[in-house]
């Protein structure tokens, strides 16, 4: 079915996802876009790193715009710092994972193209991540969310 102009609408999940203390709130979730995109904002509190390990996917492309802060990405072994105003896309197939270093908050608009990964994915993992209360979580659960959902943990 070919969505209609009166299924337009604004901020379709007001839901804010809670990944111990990241947050993440869906502006446009796969299924509002055709399944083209899913953006998504993201908040990293300061001296937070983040809890599910470093990974890879296939099928879609990872772009982060920094809007508050600096994040630090890690992508194929290198770091990156990205701030405001600065995006970096992660192509298909690299390894990556990010930390808030730094002594202020950081918020980060993520854009994941095609939209392979939802709210879904992150309802799952903050589930493993919260039930951990602060320690590691269980990394065995952990990567089956994520291969569930197209994510490759790195070894």
């Amino acid at each position: 079915m070919t969505p209609q102009a009166t299924d337009v609408h604004v901020n379709p999940a007001d839901e804010i996802i809670r990944l111990g203390p990241l947050a993440i709130r869906f502006l446009i979730a796969g299924d509002q876009a055709s399944g083209s995109v899913a953006i998504f904002e993201l908040t990293v509190p300061a001296a937070q790193r983040l809890a599910a390990p470093a990974h890879s996917h296939n099928h879609y492309e990872e772009t982060a715009y920094g809007l508050e802060g600096v994040l630090t990405w890690t992508v194929d072994g290198k770091r990156i710092d990205v701030g405001p105003g600065q995006a970096l896309c992660i192509p298909r197939g690299a390894v990556h994972r990010f930390d808030n270093g730094g002594d202020r908050d950081v918020k980060a608009l993520c854009v994941i193209s095609p939209a392979a990964i939802g709210p879904e994915f992150f309802r799952e993992a903050a589930a493993v991540i919260n039930t951990a209360a602060g320690g590691p979580p269980d990394h065995v659960k952990m990567a089956e969310v994520m291969r569930r959902h197209g994510l490759t943990p790195a070894p």
